[in-house]
């Protein structure tokens, strides 16, 4: 597969260059293999003492009651066009360490790692995953029945991009701008904090 760089400063994997975030979706249907797929490259990721703290709920639109109890988890901005992907899913991190029973302070970083490991794959495969913010925690604890010690920390559409002009409005304009990333410069520093390492600068 070769994709278009898309402004990148340097030579990467075409599953990063071309994995994004879209909000109009197709209706083909993610298959139950091709999703497994996806959910084993999250399995695979690293984490602290290999805790692998992640846990996904799945909802597939095939399954009407499943699908709507998670979409109604979802603010109702993202509401308006997740409910047209055929997969949602949410994440939650185990908090605490099973070997000590310790509060596990990198569980949040590990179930990113997951989510990211899980979201390249699926580039890999032609099949996009965007994560979102925009839902209810507490409502999604309740619904669900997840216990003290285990936090949802985000949620995600996943499925076939559509073309922009499917959607309408504020979200067409969203779909169609250009993606932009800050300067490596910006945040790659060496030798002190704010300095940027050489082999980034204007990058």
């Amino acid at each position: 597969m070769s994709v278009e760089r898309k402004g990148t400063a340097f030579q990467i994997h075409d599953p990063i260059a071309l994995r994004w975030s879209p909000r109009a979706f197709t209706d083909k249907t993610v298959s139950d293999e091709d999703l497994a797929v996806i959910l084993e490259a999250g399995r695979w990721a690293p984490s602290c003492f290999n805790e692998q703290p992640w846990f996904f709920m799945v909802a597939k639109r095939e399954a009407p009651q499943d699908f709507k109890k998670m979409l109604d988890c979802l603010v109702e901005f993202n509401q308006y066009w997740a409910k047209h992907a055929p997969v949602l899913m949410i994440s939650v991190a185990k908090t605490f360490f099973e070997r000590n029973q310790k509060d596990n302070r990198h569980a949040e970083h590990d179930v990113g790692l997951a989510a990211g490991t899980l979201s390249v794959q699926a580039a890999a495969m032609g099949i996009m995953a965007h994560q979102m913010a925009g839902f209810d925690s507490e409502k999604t604890r309740a619904v669900y029945h997840i216990p003290e010690g285990y936090k949802p920390m985000a949620a995600f559409a996943i499925g076939y991009a559509a073309p922009a002009d499917t959607l309408e409005g504020e979200l067409k304009e969203r779909e169609k701008a250009v993606r932009e990333r800050k300067l490596l410069s910006s945040f790659v520093y060496s030798g002190d904090w704010g300095k940027s390492w050489a082999i980034v600068n204007g990058k």
